[in-house]
Parts: structure tokens; sequence; C-alpha cells
């Protein structure tokens, strides 16, 4: 059987645990009902001894830094302070991992830790919107991003503040095991499989779940099972038995988005798993989720993802699938 893949995170006194959580809730859980190998988790510390978390309990690290660099890949959540140096006893470990081949991997003010190691020089990246004017001030070898989720550069990536820490995890599922397996983890923490766009326009207006009995509710599970079919406004809000301007309203205060825009999110996120599977080229992949062109659908995949269907596909094709060079 393959071995686990390995999954490190770093811990510390003093920190607050949202961030650890989506960690220890994405790879830390098992899974066996999706059948692939899952993840073997190691909460990691340089200190010993029970730690204090924000909101008054106190928790005990499994693995010291050891294990924390020998990881397959290695998370830095957050620091401590992230005006204050990094420990160098962190900084070892973090720039050994990567010379053995680890994939690196910040969310938050974790950037400030690989930024210290000196993993994120002439890269891009990014961080909470909160930190990224520090981060760029007291490293101005990085070109910090400040307005995506994430930024993957492969054998480092980082991911922006608080809850985009799960898009960061989600991303992480999606690369490993690919868009069908990222999904059902997502359905089980009922959060979006991928968010379109940056972390700015979150800051406002959360996206939120609507109930499963109510009107946009209703419109929603319409939309899906007929995305391949032209959907307009009035469809939707006949399916939600509303005045399509009443329906905009509620759909714009329930999920942050518009109708249409939701609906061209759901069209790539159902051409994930058919890029994956290599058997359609990318023209009919369009088609068969609805959108009107080839050309239209990679104007809203890339514009969405932050790359091509092509490139996609050849990044995550599933092994033993058909390879196709057009897209």
């Amino acid at each position: 059987m393959q071995p686990a893949h390995t999954v490190s995170v770093l811990v510390f006194d003093g920190m607050a645990p949202f961030e650890l959580g989506t960690v220890v809730e994405v790879f830390g859980l098992p899974r066996p009902e999706l059948g692939v190998p899952w993840y073997d988790l190691r909460v990691c510390s340089r200190e010993r001894g029970p730690l204090r978390a924000v909101g008054g309990f106190t928790m005990t690290a499994g693995h010291g830094l050891d294990a924390f660099a020998a990881a397959d890949t290695v998370m830095v959540v957050a620091v401590p302070d992230v005006r204050a140096e990094v420990h160098p006893d962190v900084v070892a470990a973090l720039r050994a991992a990567h010379a053995r081949g680890a994939r690196i991997v910040s969310i938050c003010s974790g950037a400030f830790a690989l930024a210290a190691a000196g993993l994120l020089d002439g890269r891009e990246a990014t961080t909470h919107w909160r930190y990224a004017g520090l981060l760029q001030q007291r490293h101005p070898r990085i070109k910090v991003t400040p307005d995506v989720l994430y930024v993957d550069a492969d054998d480092v990536l980082t991911g922006a503040g608080s809850a985009a820490g799960l898009d960061m995890c989600l991303h992480l599922v999606r690369k490993d095991h690919g868009a069908r397996v990222a999904n059902s983890v997502a359905r089980r923490l009922v959060v979006p499989p991928h968010r379109e766009g940056g972390q700015a326009q979150f800051v406002e207006a959360a996206v939120t779940v609507p109930a499963a009995d109510d009107a946009v509710a209703r419109a929603m599970d319409w939309a899906l099972a007929h995305l391949a079919e032209p959907v307009t406004v009035a469809d939707l809000a006949r399916a939600a038995r509303l005045a399509p301007r009443t329906f905009i309203r509620h759909f714009n205060r329930q999920t942050g988005t518009s109708p249409l825009r939701w609906v061209i999110t759901q069209r790539i996120m159902a051409s994930l798993p058919l890029l994956e599977d290599g058997a359609l080229p990318v023209e009919e992949i369009g088609a068969a989720v609805g959108f009107e062109s080839p050309v239209t659908f990679r104007h809203h995949f890339t514009r969405a993802m932050r790359t091509s269907p092509s490139a996609y596909r050849r990044t995550f094709r599933a092994p033993g699938s058909p390879r196709r060079a057009t897209g």
C-alpha cells in the first residue's frame, strides 16, 4: 500500500486556533469513504509541554521540529508576532525541509516564517490583507499580492488569512487527489470547493449557505440540474417562485454574488472532473457544462482559476486518462 502523505503543522504558545483547525479538519480526519490514501497529520512545536491557545485552553503537540521538517508537506499557519524575528530553529527547519524537496505552505501570518527562511525571495506571495504591507516592507524581495486567496508556486504556496485557510487546504487536496475528492471534502465542510476572486471581496460580504428549503436554494438546485442548458435570471426566479427583481435581491444578500456569476462558477466546477478525465476535448467540455462557445469557456475558466483549461488538464489529469493536446 502506498505510504500516507505526511503533513506537519507548527503550533506555538499563545496561538489562535482557527487556521490550525482548518488544517486539522482537512488533513487530520480519516476519510475512508473517499477511497484514496489520506494524509498523516503531525502537529509539531518547537516548545515542549502544554501550550496556551487563545480562548482559554491548552494543547500539547505530539512532535517536535525534527518531525516538522521531515514531512512531505510542511505548513506554518501563523507566527507569534509579525513584527518580531522568527526563531532561528524554525527558520532552520523550514530551510531543511525545502532543501529536501518538501512542499512548503503558509496560511495567514505564517508567510512571515517562510520569508524569514528566504523561501519567498523573488517569488509572488500573499498573506492576510492586514499584514500585506508589513510583509512587503520587511521583505522587499518578495512580490506581495494582497488581493488573492492563495499563490501556488508549486514547491512553495502562500495563503491569505482566516477562512482562506480552507481555500488553501482544499487546493492542496485538489492538487493531490483531483477535483472529485476535493469537492467531496468541500461538501463535508459545507463550503464552496473553489471561491472565485480575491480576499478583498470577502471583507465586506461573506458567502453564506442558504437554508435547504428557501427560494434561493430551490433556484440553485434547479440550476445545477440544468447547467448544460441556457440559464437566465428569469428561469432562476421562476424556479424560486419569486419576481426577478426580488429574486436578485435575495440571491445577492444570501450569496454575496449575482445569480449569473454563481451559475458561471458552478459550470467551471462541473468542468473540472471532465478536464481531469481526459476523454473529451476542451471545446466539448465547455459545451457540456453550458458555455456558449469555447472562447467563453476559456475566458471564464481562466478568470476564475487563474490558469487555462488545458493547463489545468495537464496538471490534474487522472492517471491513465487519455491525453489531449487541444485546448
